[in-house]
């Protein structure tokens, strides 16, 4: 009862923002106006095997990107279309929106539980940020959707498993030969005592898939054998 009483008194005085307008969402009570969920345009077949991009051609079982290039990862899926999002994420990233990531993890949770169930997966992994960033940033938003997945569908989190070593430029700046460039030698292991087999990665975006790839190399160096990623959104594929 006064856990329920606390929490209604923060909604009052700090009421939470719809992930998608960013207006107080209405009713009081939910994750998103009810007004907004029909804005959300959820990844639909077909669909990329490896990576989770819309594809345009039902006769097509991968994207252009996987079809030519090597995946160290073993399959990805992701939530949403990257247009109807967009704005979104920028929030949540950049504008201190933390309380999206429970709507979000939710999702996550509703929508792909039973292809993660179906993966198995030991932990799940948060894309690291690079620590100055992080403590400028005040929070890691692939950590809070993580933490939201995990709570719904018992996975553990090893936010610690994996960092960032070395600050890199933001991807969307670069080009696909400097995005792989940029990332090399960024992510360490960083713990021997914790033995894992399956892990799925956890990140906000996907566009080339150069951060999974050069994550998923680094933790089947350290003895990883199937290493899966959930997003909450992704470009479209060809």
């Amino acid at each position: 009862m006064l856990h329920k009483i606390y929490h209604g008194i923060l909604e009052l005085l700090f009421p939470r923002r719809c992930p998608i307008c960013d207006d107080i969402v209405t009713p009081v009570g939910e994750l998103i106006c009810r007004q907004c969920v029909s804005k959300l345009q959820y990844i639909k077949e077909p669909y990329c095997r490896k990576c989770g991009k819309s594809l345009l051609d039902m006769e097509r079982e991968y994207c252009l990107d996987c079809s030519c290039g090597i995946r160290n990862y073993d399959m990805g899926r992701a939530l949403y279309e990257y247009e109807c999002i967009q704005k979104s994420i920028y929030r949540f990233k950049y504008m201190g929106r933390q309380e999206y990531a429970k709507f979000f993890g939710r999702q996550i949770a509703e929508q792909l539980g039973e292809q993660i169930r179906m993966w198995k997966a030991d932990a799940l992994i948060p894309v690291p940020m690079y620590l100055a960033k992080e403590r400028c940033r005040g929070y890691n938003q692939a950590n809070l959707l993580a933490e939201e997945v995990g709570a719904c569908l018992r996975i553990p989190v090893y936010p610690k498993f994996l960092v960032r070593i070395k600050p890199t430029i933001p991807q969307k700046e670069l080009n696909p030969q400097e995005r792989q460039n940029n990332l090399k030698k960024a992510f360490k292991i960083c713990t021997d005592d914790v033995k894992l087999e399956v892990v799925i990665v956890i990140d906000d975006i996907y566009t080339t898939g150069s951060t999974i790839n050069e994550i998923a190399a680094e933790l089947k160096k350290s003895g990883v054998k199937h290493v899966f990623f959930l997003t909450l959104a992704i470009g479209n594929g060809l």
